[in-house]
Formats: structure tokens, sequence, C-alpha cells
């Protein structure tokens, strides 16, 4: 088989890399696999919620017709009580890119998880401090004293930048932030080294205006309950997954939780997914802001394809001269 000429290239350089970011419900993954299937590529996925199997229509999961036409990677890797923590993701990622590469083709990372993208594009050096089940377990405790929000406000007064990043909802990451911090004396936040950029990235930020994209989610959350979302948690729940696991207190499995033990009604489970999502919207322009020159902001409009196709095109001809 001929190889592209940048694969030959990329022994010497750094592996070029497709980053796709943007807001949930933006249309990612429509566009990735759009690219995908013009550049020769593959995907890999940097979005947390797909890594648990059974967990398909409540992350929108990418449907076995996109699997068909474009291989997918970091889908359907664990079941929902196995978490996966972003170590676990960071080794398993690099793995696949170097997969792709190896067959000749093209990666797209591709994910609205902006902590999990940085730790791949900018080489983060995670911490290395083991668990301490007793720690954690006197952090859980506590949490249920003073809240899981009463938790996320001291970590906030030990380390603002970390808080800033962790969604006081997430309770297990908010414990694992206090857990190094306790146990090591440093920031959280300071811990988290970069090495030399691993790959030579081109990153693609996906745009809509706000109120169309608040549409198009609640268009989205409607469209879940009419595929059978209901009987997703439900089908979860029988299979003895506890509601208490990270993975199924994501936006929409706990609401759907909620209601199906009683204290919401279908209409008010859905309302709060609405409202979860447009802050969890907001939250992520935090890690992808549209100042930030790194990316390359596109609109999320079928005619933006031929020019973000072309703009590869031209960054990867331009990559393959600079190695030579």
């Amino acid at each position: 088989m001929n190889q592209p000429e940048w694969v030959a290239q990329s022994i010497y350089t750094p592996l070029p890399l497709v980053v796709i970011v943007g807001p949930t419900g933006v249309g990612k993954t429509e566009l990735s696999i759009q690219l995908a299937l013009r550049l020769d590529g593959e995907i890999v996925s940097a979005d947390s919620r797909l890594f648990y199997r059974g967990m398909d229509i409540g992350t929108a999961k990418p449907s076995l017709t996109d699997g068909a036409l474009v291989p997918h990677h970091l889908i359907d890797v664990a079941n929902p009580d196995q978490v996966w923590s972003l170590a676990i993701f960071q080794e398993a990622a690099n793995q696949a890119i170097h997969a792709v590469h190896s067959s000749g083709h093209l990666p797209f990372l591709v994910g609205g998880t902006g902590q999990y993208i940085r730790a791949i594009v900018e080489g983060w050096s995670l911490p290395k401090v083991k668990p301490n089940p007793k720690l954690r377990s006197a952090l859980e405790e506590w949490a249920e004293e003073i809240t899981p929000q009463g938790l996320h406000d001291r970590l906030r007064i030990l380390d603002a930048a970390s808080a800033e990043q962790i969604d006081a909802r997430n309770l297990r990451r908010t414990i694992r932030a206090l857990e190094v911090i306790l146990t090591t004396g440093k920031k959280f936040s300071g811990q988290r080294r970069q090495q030399p950029a691993p790959y030579n990235t081109f990153t693609i930020g996906v745009f809509r205006p706000r109120d169309e994209l608040y549409n198009r989610i609640d268009i989205r959350i409607q469209e879940m309950i009419d595929a059978g979302f209901e009987q997703e948690v439900q089908s979860l729940l029988n299979r003895g997954y506890s509601p208490d696991l990270p993975p199924l207190s994501a936006i929409g499995y706990n609401e759907m939780i909620e209601h199906l033990y009683g204290r919401l009604s279908l209409t008010e489970a859905i309302e709060r997914m609405k409202q979860r999502t447009r802050i969890f919207v907001r939250r992520q322009a935090n890690w992808f802001k549209l100042s930030d020159p790194n990316i390359r902001w596109y609109d999320a409009l079928p005619h933006s394809q031929d020019q973000i196709v072309e703009d590869i095109r031209i960054w990867l001809d331009k990559s393959r001269h600079q190695a030579v």
C-alpha cells in the first residue's frame, strides 16, 4: 500500500494530529466523520461519556452506521463500574493515535472533555500519587456531612485553579484533587507538568450562536427520550449498576434515575437535563475559548467542510516541507 507522504515524514517529526473541539451538541460528531472520510482518517474519542458500554442514547454515541463508515477508538471500552481516570485515558489515547498512524491513516482526536483534550495535546505529566483509600473514605464522609458543593468550596480555598476546572457535582474528581493536595502538600493544579508537545496539532473549533446551540440541545434531549432513554437507564439499574457510580452521575442519567425512583416527574427530569447541559456548555467555554490563538474556529455549517479540508491539507503539506 502506498502511504501518504506525511506518514514517511512523521518518522522524523512530531506526528500530525487533527483535534476537533467545541461544546456539546454543536455537531462535532458529524463533522469529524465527514472530514475523516475525505482525508483517510480515523477518530479517537476524547469524550469521557463515550467510554462506557450500555450508555448509548444518553451520550449521543456514534451509531453502528457511523462506526462502519469510519473506525472509532476509545468507545465502549469499559463497563459503568470501571471508572476510567485521566491517566488511563491518556495512555490509551496515545496508543490509539500511534496505532492510527501505523495503519497509514490520519488521527482525529474529537471531544468536548477539555481536560482530556489538553492532557493529550499538551503532553501533561500527571501527579504520581497512589490512591489512599482511608483518605478517600474520610473525604467521602465529609462530603456527606457538608454536601459535595461544600467539599468543592474547600477545594476552591486550597486550589482555586483546580476548582475552576472541576464541576462541583463531580465528587470523584473533587476528592482526587483534595487527595493529591493533602498527600503532597502542593496544589493539584501545579503538579500537572507539561512535557514537549508530543504531536503536531491542527485544532478545529466548531461554533454555533448560543441560541441555536441551546435549541439543538433541546431537540437532542427530546430525541433521546423518544429513542428510549428511560428504558436504557432502567436496563443499567436492572443489571445491578449502582446509581452512585460516577458515570451514572452524568447529565441525563442522574435526572432519569431520579425520575425512575419517583423523585422527579419526566417533565421535571427533562427540564433539569436542559438546564445542566446549558451550564455544562458554559463551562466548556473555559476550555475552548474563541480567543485561543491555537484554535481555528469555523461555523458549524456544511459549506465550512470544504474550507476545513483545504486548510488541513495546506497544514499537512507545510508540515511535510518543514520536515525536509
